[in-house]
């Protein structure tokens, strides 16, 4: 177990020290994120070590949720007032998101469609 601990955290501090280096507009745990992907393609199974880890973290993700809440809670005050600009904007948010990929799916569906009929031919 300490050793799947000791590798998911090293990934996560390479994922930082390209962050700090390299792209610093991309979040260092996203970039140990993509490393670890990465390995883990490149391997073709997943290491049973970190699949321990892996299994044990999930077991346990209620608790990492805690302190977000606590966040929430502390700042209800402020959420109250601000009430209807949030609804709206989450509102405006989730059409957006929905908008935009339905035509995403749309142009793929149109550009699938465009290469079979070139392939018919």
């Amino acid at each position: 177990m300490i050793q799947g601990l000791v590798q998911l955290f090293l990934f996560q501090a390479l994922g930082e020290l390209l962050s700090k280096l390299l792209l610093p507009m991309i979040p260092g745990p996203v970039l140990g994120l993509i490393c670890l992907l990465t390995m883990l393609v490149i391997r073709g199974r997943t290491p049973e070590h970190i699949e321990l880890v892996s299994q044990g973290i999930l077991q346990h993700l209620g608790l990492l949720f805690i302190p977000a809440s606590v966040g929430v809670v502390l700042y209800l005050p402020l959420l109250a007032a601000n009430a209807w600009a949030i609804g709206c904007a989450l509102l405006v948010s989730v059409v957006a998101t929905l908008g935009v990929t339905a035509w995403t799916l749309k142009q793929l569906g149109r550009h699938s469609t465009e290469d079979e009929v070139h392939h018919a031919d």
